[in-house]
């Protein structure tokens, strides 16, 4: 499927958040289908040597942020608020996505940032996890049970891997079906160009 474009997150991302909430439309509007790809930033950040985000470790970038996270979601019609703490840990999370057949990871996905931003969930709670798959219609404990598992676990690693092996930096990371990528929210729309011109 030539017309598809893989989405690489990262749950605690604050960007990868107005992201996830806009990408199926944006992109369902060119006809391209979107590919859900969580990974773990943080493994990246720390072969970089970082112990935290780069919000954190800059406080004048992290203070940005937050303003322009504040403005982009008031366009977006998105509720938000800043977790408590920053970040948090999305393992279990981007282990239950991993799990589910990509068709659903992206309303989950979904929920789960709406949980982090909009609620101020904690989405390293397992309860939270398991109440957002069954509120999907899943079998939260199949779901839960699956995620866990090691084969999965090993999964998400090698998709880590995956991510650092194409040079991937950040979160959220478009990918088109030629290898481009494009870093950031609000390069989305490039992305859709170059496939629809790669692509017609």
């Amino acid at each position: 499927m030539p017309r598809t474009i893989e989405l690489w997150y990262e749950f605690a991302s604050t960007y990868s958040y107005p992201a996830a909430m806009r990408a199926h439309s944006s992109a369902a509007a060119r006809g391209v289908h979107i590919v859900w790809r969580p990974f773990l930033l943080g493994v990246i950040f720390r072969d970089m040597g970082w112990t935290t985000s780069p919000f954190n470790e800059h406080p004048a970038k992290g203070a940005y942020m937050w303003r322009d996270m504040e403005r982009i979601c008031a366009k977006q019609g998105l509720g938000f608020v800043r977790p408590d703490p920053f970040p948090q840990n999305g393992l279990n999370a981007a282990r239950v996505a991993m799990a589910l057949p990509d068709d659903a990871r992206g309303a989950f996905s979904r929920a789960v940032y709406l949980g982090q931003f909009a609620q101020g969930r904690d989405i390293s709670d397992q309860q939270f996890l398991m109440d957002t798959l069954a509120q999907g219609g899943h079998d939260a404990p199949a779901v839960w049970g699956a995620a866990m598992d090691d084969v999965n676990k090993t999964a998400l690693r090698d998709q880590t891997a995956q991510a650092q092996k194409l040079g991937i930096f950040g979160a959220p990371t478009w990918r088109t079906p030629d290898g481009e990528l494009f870093w950031g929210n609000d390069r989305l729309e490039d992305a859709l160009d170059w496939i629809d011109a790669a692509y017609p």
